[in-house]
Formats: structure tokens, sequence, C-alpha cells
């Protein structure tokens, strides 16, 4: 079993001034999923290199047993640090891929053609794809082999409007993932704000915020298991 875990490369928080990038436990917890599972995980970014972290997810009230787990784990920050350039990245390499999220993938992940190519090559080839939090933003020029949208009349789910308001960030952000996918015809669903919330359809599987990191984890090693 080989996972593939794409991380973005953007560290800007729009024109605040402030950094962005990925959310530490939207990595780290699947991250050990997969690797406790046996499976073989390579990380890619757009730049290569070490991914921006976004500072916040690194505030102790955000720290998980896995995120602590990752801090005392050297070979996985080992890892982290040197991840491969995603342009270098084969499909037919790897049984599945999951990106975790962050406010970074809005701006890079969402926009980059070689993560829409790479996308569309996975789910063509009918293995699993996983996004967690803000990664579903990553979903928004992605097509089906019709040409059509790939979350069009997919249920779907990723950070809600209410959960981007409540880190103040509604006109900061590049789109919002809610109206994103309801506009492009997507069946968008979503649970509590900050509740776990996972949706299956198909290969596709998506989670609405950090706390559904995990369990779009083990879903797509169910998937890739099967």
């Amino acid at each position: 079993m080989k996972i593939l875990m794409v991380l973005t490369s953007h560290a800007e928080l729009g024109n605040t001034g402030k950094k962005t990038g990925f959310w530490l436990e939207e990595f780290a917890a699947p991250y050990f999923v997969f690797k406790d599972a046996g499976a073989e995980v390579v990380l890619a970014s757009p730049a290569g290199g070490q991914p921006p972290l976004d500072p916040k997810s690194d505030l102790p009230e955000f720290q998980t047993p896995m995120t602590e787990r990752f801090k005392a784990d050297s070979a996985a920050q080992q890892a982290l640090a040197n991840t491969v350039k995603l342009e270098t990245i084969n499909q037919q390499d790897f049984d599945s891929v999951f990106y975790p999220g962050g406010h970074g993938p809005l701006w890079d992940l969402a926009e980059s053609a070689t993560s829409i190519a790479l996308i569309e090559s996975f789910n063509r080839a009918g293995k699993p794809i996983g996004f967690v939090c803000h990664a579903p933003g990553a979903l928004r020029h992605v097509k089906a082999a019709n040409g059509a949208p790939l979350i069009q009349g997919k249920r779907v789910t990723g950070f809600t409007n209410g959960e981007e308001a409540a880190v103040e960030l509604t006109d900061v952000v590049p789109f919002l993932i809610e109206d994103e996918f309801i506009r492009l015809g997507a069946h968008y669903q979503k649970g509590p704000d900050w509740a776990p919330f996972v949706l299956e359809d198909g290969n596709l599987i998506t989670g609405q915020n950090p706390g559904s990191s995990e369990d779009v984890a083990k879903a797509l090693l169910k998937q890739a298991f099967a």
C-alpha cells in the first residue's frame, strides 16, 4: 500500500501580512493512521522541501496526541522537511491520495494545473481520493471525464461558512468552500461547526474540519484496502 499526501506550499494569508500553510493536526493524524496500517507514505508539495506550517495550528490549544507524536518522531519530521515536488509524481505509483488542509491550499493547490491533473488521474483510475477541511478547495477546478466539475452532483463537505466566520477569515480567503461547492452543483452537506463530519461518494472522501482528519484517513484506507 502506497499513499501520496499532498501539502500546500503557500504561506501568505491573503493581504493580512500574516502567515498560513498546512494545519498540523490534519497532516499528523492521517500520516500516522497510514503509517500504523503499514502503508508507505510519500509527501509532496508544489515547491518541494519543507511546507509552511500554519503557525496557529502549533498553538497549545490545537495540540492532540497525534501532533505530540509527530513532534517526538524525528523520521516523520525529516520526511516533512523533504517533500518531493508535485510535478515529479506519477499517479500509477500510488494506491490513493490524501490532501491535508490549512488555508494554504485555497491559494495554490486549488489553482495548480499539476494538482488538478493529478486528482483527475487518480479519480479516473478509480483510486480513493481524500480531502479534509480546506483541502476540498483543491477540487474547485477538477473535472470529471465528461468535462463537468468532478463534484457536480456529488455529496461533499468542507470547511463551512460558519467555521470561516468563526476564525474571522471570510473576507480574506479567495473563495468560501461552502458557497463555491454549491455554485458548482455539488450536494454540499455539513454537520455542526467543529464536529467531525465525513462524506463518501464513490471514491471521493471529504471531511469538514480538523476534527474530521482521522476519520477521512481511515475511510481512505478502508477503500484502498478493499
